[in-house]
């Protein structure tokens, strides 16, 4: 009796079938965390590489145009929607013109609204929503909604004040 259960676990402890399904249990979560964060960087990556496309494009536009408050409405809109009318959809979801500020500096430093040294452009309370958001998933106070604020300062470059 004793034999032929010793003999039953010894083949027990040889036999490998269903060891391959053990092993991808074990590495499949941590695969699929690893694959999750990765999209989720490039997609983070992917939004403020557009939004700072945009907000360059806007300052390019302000530091070469007049100074007044229709500039700063197409330069918000070039940065929201791509174009200078504001039509069609925005470029990345939940951007909205309120997110985009406008400012002016003279040669001190200083805000000012008369004739600029430097403009710049600048995205705020803009978040990066993810797809696979552990928090929420777990039902915890941790988010992975991760403010996104690209900044563009560019010269004014007329060199006359504007008339």
């Amino acid at each position: 009796m004793w034999q032929t259960l010793l003999r039953k676990i010894t083949g027990f402890r040889r036999d490998d079938r269903g060891l391959q399904l053990v092993e991808l249990a074990i590495a499949l979560p941590v695969l699929i965390v690893l694959f999750a964060g990765v999209a989720e960087f490039g997609r983070y990556f992917q939004t403020y590489t557009t939004l700072a496309k945009g907000s360059r494009v806007a300052a390019r536009y302000l530091a070469t145009a007049r100074t007044n408050g229709m500039d700063d409405a197409a330069a918000k809109n070039l940065v929201v929607y791509g174009n200078l009318a504001g039509t069609g959809n925005p470029i990345v979801n939940g951007l909205t013109v309120n997110n985009v500020v406008v400012t002016r500096r003279n040669t001190a430093g200083a805000v000012t609204s008369g004739f600029p040294a430097t403009v710049t452009i600048e995205i705020s309370n803009f978040k990066h929503t993810p797809v696979f958001d552990l928090g929420k998933l777990m039902n915890s106070s941790l988010s992975l909604n991760v403010d996104v604020k690209p900044s563009v300062t560019m010269r004014y470059l007329l060199t006359q004040s504007p008339i």
